[in-house]
């Protein structure tokens, strides 16, 4: 299944936060949303997510997401907002199941499938052994896991995940971008948002730079994460290298206090 976003604007009364935005995300891509705080990912995200009012249009395989029923739209399209929060006293594979509920009918009981698509949600992300703890006695890092896995229970051809691997330790950050890299190996469209450069130089497909509110360029990460591009959009000036053939990336200094030599 094919996203494609076609000048997406997003406005906080006449001022643009997401101005004309265009992408495409496609099948099987693992694909990165980066930028600085305040470029706009998180708001355009959520309106591809059908979450937040915009102007453009967001088509699904070429039809307009804002046509297709709810529920249609939910299997097809699953999202993993930045807010980590769950309002009910209910049990860790109670909240990965409510990942379902875009398949059940009104009051029907989860079915064999239903118990397999959370079961491997769980798995993937580690989180089995928390499967009858209340969710209101998370940690931030098992909370965030455990959300991810409801979005993934949805096995939807298409994943939004705005910061996923927000306040993961670096084993569990390793682990979250293995598994949505098998995903989308596996078929799925990913659009991530990250803010860790070292991630996506490693493990994305391709990479979409957003600054002011703007795309300001899309495409393989060696060229998206160069050091000039770096510096005119984050600021920063970077080391870099390889390692087993992988490129690894360190943000290490800031342009504006970097002195000559």
């Amino acid at each position: 299944m094919k996203l494609e976003a076609r000048a997406i604007t997003v406005r906080a009364g006449t001022c643009p936060i997401v101005d004309a935005a265009s992408l495409t995300i496609g099948r099987g891509e693992l694909v990165g949303l980066l930028g600085p705080n305040g470029a706009g990912k998180s708001t355009l995200v959520r309106a591809l997510a059908g979450v937040l009012r915009h102007e453009g249009a967001v088509l699904l395989d070429g039809r307009p997401a804002s046509a297709l029923p709810p529920c249609e739209r939910a299997r097809r399209l699953a999202f993993l907002p930045q807010e980590r929060r769950i309002e009910w006293n209910i049990t860790v594979r109670e909240v990965v199941a409510l990942g379902r509920h875009p398949f059940q009918q009104r009051f029907a009981r989860l079915d064999p499938a239903d118990e397999r698509a959370i079961d491997r949600a769980m798995a993937e992300v580690g989180v089995t052994a928390l499967a009858t703890r209340g969710a209101g006695v998370l940690s931030g890092g098992e909370l965030a896991r455990v959300l991810l896995a409801r979005a993934l229970a949805v096995e939807a051809p298409l994943l939004l995940a705005d910061e996923p691997v927000a306040a993961l330790d670096p084993y569990h950050q390793l682990a979250l971008m293995d598994t949505l890299r098998g995903r989308a190996a596996a078929g799925a469209g990913i659009l991530v948002v990250l803010h860790d450069l070292t991630l996506a130089a490693r493990f994305l497909d391709r990479v979409i730079l957003m600054d002011r509110g703007r795309i300001a360029a899309d495409g393989p990460p060696a060229d998206m994460l160069s050091p000039e591009r770096l510096e005119a959009i984050y600021r920063i000036l970077p080391l870099s290298g390889e390692h087993q053939r992988q490129r690894w990336l360190l943000p290490w200094q800031r342009s504006d206090t970097a002195s000559g030599g």
